[in-house]
């Protein structure tokens, strides 16, 4: 194996276990805070038969709990492949300011993932559309946020 970033490493070491096994694609991802290996994971989607655990979310989840606290702000996330639509909205949502990716979208296209299809899809450009969005009970469904702005001990997150 050619040199690599120690960090991208263990990444790569976690992926490799779908690799050996059958817990899901070939993808894998560490958490790395004040030079640390916190979070390590890879994707578990089909051993677990959930579609959002792939290794950033799994990473996420175990760097979180291991913290206690939702916001990983002074953490960094290295994935074996740039983040789907879905674990970038959660990297972002964690406050995680650093992701460093080996592959790209187009190449999990290349073998046979959707990043690329849900990245168009959500940008509007995608030219077949396997999923319909419409809008529904918006009125009601704005209540909700009328109702937490008021709630006086509402946290952000």
């Amino acid at each position: 194996m050619v040199e690599m970033n120690k960090y991208m490493e263990a990444a790569y070491k976690e992926a490799l276990k779908n690799i050996n096994g059958s817990d899901g694609g070939p993808f894998g991802a560490v958490i790395v805070k004040d030079g640390e290996i916190i979070a390590a994971a890879h994707n578990l989607v089909l051993a677990s038969n959930d579609p959002t655990m792939h290794a950033e979310i799994a990473a996420i989840r175990r760097a979180t709990e291991k913290l206690g606290r939702s916001r990983l702000e002074d953490c960094a996330i290295y994935a074996t492949c740039e983040p789907c639509p879905m674990c970038m909205a959660a990297i972002i949502w964690a406050g995680i300011p650093e992701v460093y990716f080996g592959a790209d979208r187009k190449d999990a296209e290349g073998v046979g993932f959707a990043d690329n299809y849900i990245y168009k899809f959500i940008s509007g450009t995608a030219e077949e559309k396997k999923t319909s969005v419409q809008v529904l009970d918006r009125a009601a469904c704005l209540e909700l946020f009328n109702k937490w702005m008021k709630k006086k001990d509402r946290k952000m997150y």
